[in-house]
Formats: C-alpha cells, sequence, structure tokens
C-alpha cells in the first residue's frame, strides 16, 4: 500500500515554479507544456503535492518494471554509496563485475560480453560501431516504425517523427517497412504473408542498396513507442537468415522490451532468435540509477581481442547503477517477476483489453505480450482511420487529448502516443491494480468513442 501523503500545495507550486524558471524540457515546446509536480511514488502508484494519486501505467518511460522505490534496491544502493560511490570504468570492481555476469547469464545465445552506457540511445551508437568495425561497412538499415534513441546515430536510425528535425541525410541510414499486419503495407491478409512479404522487401532493399555496403540491420524485437507490434511468427528467424546470408550484423534493440517487460528476461526469446548484439537499458535497474549496454556476441566481441575498441564513456558501468542492476536482477529473481508479468498478460491484461475492444468501438486492434500492449484507438473500424492523424498536434490531437483527461480523472496515468494508449504498467503490478487500470481504461474509452464515427 501507498503511504498516505498530507496534501502539500505550497510546496508543489515552489517545484513548479522552478521547474518554469529553469528545468529545459525534452521533446517539448517549452512555453506549452505543464507539468505535474510529484510529491513521490511507491510501488505502481506515484502522487501529486495537491493529494491526487495515480495508478501509473506507463512505468515511468517504460522502465520502472519492479516499480518506484523498491526497498531491496534502494538498499543496495544507499549501501554501494556508502563503499565505493564511483570509480573509473578502466578498473575491475565488484558491482560492475557481478552486473555484467548477471546479465550475460540471461541473454540468449553467446551474448556473453557485456559493454556498459549509460542509457539506451548509447548502446545504440555503440553496437552500430562495433557493427561497422566488424564488417568495414557503414550503411544501416532500420525499419519506419522505431525508435532507437536521440543521439546522433540513434535518432537517425529512428522511424517515427521524432527524427525529421534532426535528419541529417548523411548517417548512412536507410529505412525499410517491417510487419504490421494491421495497417500492413504490404497488402498482407494473415500473419504468414505479411511476414513472408516483409522479408522479400527487406532482401529486396538490401540487393538495391548493395549487400557489401550494408553494415547491420537494427530491429526492436517488439517495438515499443511505435506500436508494440508483435512480429509475426517467423520473421526475426527469417532476418536472421538474411543477415546470415549477406554477413550482415544483426542487432536487437530490447532498451523497452528487456528485462520481463514481454513476459520473459529478453523478448527475441519468443521467438529463438539470437542477434549478433542486443541493446538493453530502462528494466535492467528499473532505471534506478541511469544503466544501459551492448551485449555482445563471441564472434563480434574476438574483432577487439587486440584491436582497440575506439569507444568508451566516463561513467561506464558506474558502480551505483551497477549495484541496482545486481539488487534488481536478484529481485526479479526471488519474486518471480518475469513469470508474473507473463501471467499477467495471459489472465488479466490480454483478456482485460480485449474485452474493452469489443464494448468500445474506439478500440480498433489489441496486441502486446507480458505488461506490454497497445490500444490501437480509431474513428471508424470498417476504414481503421485513425482517431486523430499520425503526428497530430494542438486541435487535431484533442480527441487523444480527451481521452488521457478523462483517465487522469478516474486515477490512471495513461501512455498516449498518437491514436494510441499502451497499457505498460511494472512488470510486478497486482492483478488488483491491473483491474484497476483496466477500469479506469474503460471509463475513458467512452470518452474516446463519442469521436468514432
Amino acid at each position: 500500500m501507498t503511504p498516505h501523503v498530507e496534501p502539500d500545495p505550497q510546496a508543489g507550486a515552489a517545484v513548479k515554479a522552478a521547474d518554469r524558471a529553469h528545468v529545459f524540457h525534452s521533446w517539448s515546446a517549452q512555453g506549452l507544456i505543464d507539468p505535474l509536480a510529484v510529491a513521490g511514488a511507491e510501488g505502481s502508484y506515484f502522487w501529486d503535492y495537491e493529494g491526487n494519486r495515480y495508478l501509473d501505467f506507463t512505468s515511468g518511460l517504460v522502465y520502472t518494471n519492479i516499480g518506484y522505490q523498491h526497498p531491496k534496491v534502494v538498499a543496495a544502493i544507499q549501501e554501494q554509496a556508502g563503499k565505493l560511490a564511483t570509480f573509473a570504468p578502466a578498473f575491475a570492481v565488484e558491482p560492475r563485475s557481478e552486473a555484467a555476469r548477471l546479465i550475460a547469464e540471461r541473454t540468449p545465445g553467446d551474448l556473453d560480453k557485456i559493454f556498459f552506457t549509460n542509457g539506451g540511445a548509447e548502446a545504440v551508437e555503440n553496437a552500430v560501431r562495433m557493427a561497422r568495425l566488424h564488417t568495414g561497412r557503414t550503411k544501416l538499415l532500420s525499419a519506419y516504425r522505431s525508435y532507437h534513441g536521440g543521439t546522433n546515430t540513434a535518432i537517425n536510425l529512428t522511424g517515427d517523427p521524432r527524427r525529421w528535425p534532426s535528419d541529417t541525410a548523411s548517417a548512412g541510414v536507410k529505412h525499410f517497412w517491417a510487419p504490421f499486419l494491421y495497417r500492413s503495407p504490404f497488402y498482407s491478409a494473415n500473419e504468414a504473408e505479411e511476414s513472408a512479404r516483409a522479408l522479400q522487401h527487406l532482401e529486396d532493399t538490401i540487393a538495391f542498396e548493395g549487400p557489401h555496403t550494408v553494415a547491420a540491420i537494427i530491429l526492436e524485437s517488439v517495438p515499443g513507442t511505435a506500436g508494440i507490434m508483435t512480429p509475426p511468427p517467423g520473421y526475426l528467424a527469417g532476418v536472421r537468415e538474411i543477415c546470415d546470408k549477406y554477413g550482415i550484423v544483426f542487432i536487437l534493440d530490447e532498451v523497452m522490451s528487456g528485462f520481463g517487460r514481454t513476459g520473459k528476461w529478453f523478448a527475441a526469446e519468443h521467438f529463438d532468435v539470437v542477434p549478433d548484439l542486443l541493446t538493453f537499458a530502462k528494466g535492467v535497474n528499473s532505471g534506478y540509477v541511469p544503466l544501459g549496454g551492448v551485449a555482445i556476441s563471441a564472434k563480434i566481441a574476438a574483432t577487439f581481442d587486440k584491436r582497440p575498441y575506439p569507444g568508451g564513456l566516463t561513467y561506464s558501468g558506474h558502480p551505483l547503477a551497477c549495484a541496482a542492476a545486481v539488487a534488481t536482477i536478484q529481485v526479479m529473481e526471488d519474486e518471480k517477476v518475469v513469470q508474473h508479468a507473463a501471467h499477467i498478460g495471459e489472465n488479466v491484461l490480454g483478456p482485460g483489453l480485449r474485452e474493452l475492444a469489443e464494448r468500445h468501438p474506439s478500440v480498433g486492434d489489441v496486441r502486446g505480450l507480458g505488461v506490454f500492449w497497445a490500444l490501437e484507438l480509431v474513428k471508424n473500424r470498417e476504414t481503421r482511420e485513425p482517431l486523430v492523424p499520425y503526428n497530430a498536434s494542438g486541435a487535431d490531437a484533442a480527441p487523444m487529448a480527451a481521452f488521457a483527461a478523462e483517465a487522469k480523472k478516474n486515477g490512471l496515468w495513461p501512455f498516449v502516443n498518437m491514436n494510441r494508449t499502451h497499457a505498460v504498467p511494472a512488470c510486478n503490478v497486482s492483478e488488483a491494480e491491473a483491474k484497476e487500470g483496466l477500469a479506469a481504461l474503460d471509463a475513458a474509452l467512452t470518452v474516446a468513442d463519442a469521436h468514432t464515427v
């Protein structure tokens, strides 16, 4: 249970005033935002200074996989701070070594070497650098419906509109269509057709770009903010075969889908696929201290046995972050969090969201795994016209804004992106909490229904 907190509007006003005076927020027009002043958080909930409590169906930015303020992880950070708060990355220190060991034990296949970064975008940057140096090639292929981070190469790899203002067309990136049956670019009638046609499209793209020029293909195992489109059977295995055929490095981005989010330690396990490089962050330590990394196959690691790897970060494998990772992984094992996430998906969220779709005409599609779900909201189920236009803003985005406002009024903080809402609570969300979230979504979808035709 979350603690009872007395409202303190005066303190909240001071926090808000300092924020508005000095904090420059990401992905925002600074004069148009009104950030909520948060007083605290615990488990699956957070609350503001007015006394309003919200069930967090966003997990922060889909990273608090074991919820807020887990006492064992907080204690591990405090203990590590008392022993060795920081140390340079060139040395072997216990929390870094132990975190790498625990991560390597859980990654698929022979991904047994871990390069630590501060977050997901840096993980992608370094995975791409490794692939280019390993192959001696420069070109990168990524999907249109994707997000890989905000740094230079990562933002160019990204397929969604966040790329547009920073796309220099000089990062060596080419985009292709990955499978998405609900809005198929291949006019497929079923998953088998979608998988086969998407693979053919990818191989055709490689042929026209020149296989000898392509260093890597990067995909999110299950795309996150772009829509949680679970790939159809055979697709990722087919990409693996194409990469092997042409000597291309296969990178799977598990920054969002990793560490229990889909009901497996890594989403790649659902598809029996082992990439050459796997990027991670977020759930590795539930976001308590910034940490990311690249899990590296034996073949690529061997490239740098005698050849120095030309990359590094001042805070690579920071002791506090790694201690948080060790504690988080231990908590996930002890409390069977991964198994619980699978259970919640199969028995609560999945059935509950599909039941909502039956009753609400604004729900066009339901898809997901574990605690990683998306509702595609539409104006018309027959035409599949999105509830709001692609990349809508201002008045055009009003129906989704009204949906989100209704959810918050009912005590749910929703994840909203374009015409979708994602149900992505903590991996250890209780059945009662998940059902509470479904009830709040039910009420909010009634508002979305008013915009259907």
